[in-house]
């Protein structure tokens, strides 16, 4: 598998036109389009169905992750500090939104 995505709607009232994005790319088909391609896709099946707030979270230090998110359009919204431990250290993670 080259990549994933997930599209996570919540059926609760108050937060219905909500859901939460979990994405990867294997590393050795990055900066091919198909991230942009997933994002593209996903808009297109949240506009569907009504979805007007797309979020998701990304370790701070993930420059490709980062850029990508940015260049569909996403905004950083706050920081979990130290949130995540691997790899023997403490890593921060971003949280991100963008309006449809």
């Amino acid at each position: 598998m080259t990549g994933y995505l997930i599209l996570l709607g919540n059926q609760m009232g108050r937060t219905r036109h909500s859901a939460k994005i979990v994405i990867g790319i294997h590393e050795q088909v990055r900066g091919k389009g198909i991230g942009t391609k997933l994002f593209q896709k996903m808009e297109e099946h949240a506009r569907t169905n009504e979805i007007r707030r797309l979020e998701l979270s990304v370790i701070a230090n993930n420059a490709p992750a980062l850029s990508l998110y940015h260049k569909m359009g996403f905004e950083k919204e706050g920081i979990k500090r130290e949130s995540l431990f691997f790899d023997g250290k403490y890593h921060d993670e971003y949280f991100l939104s963008k309006l449809l």
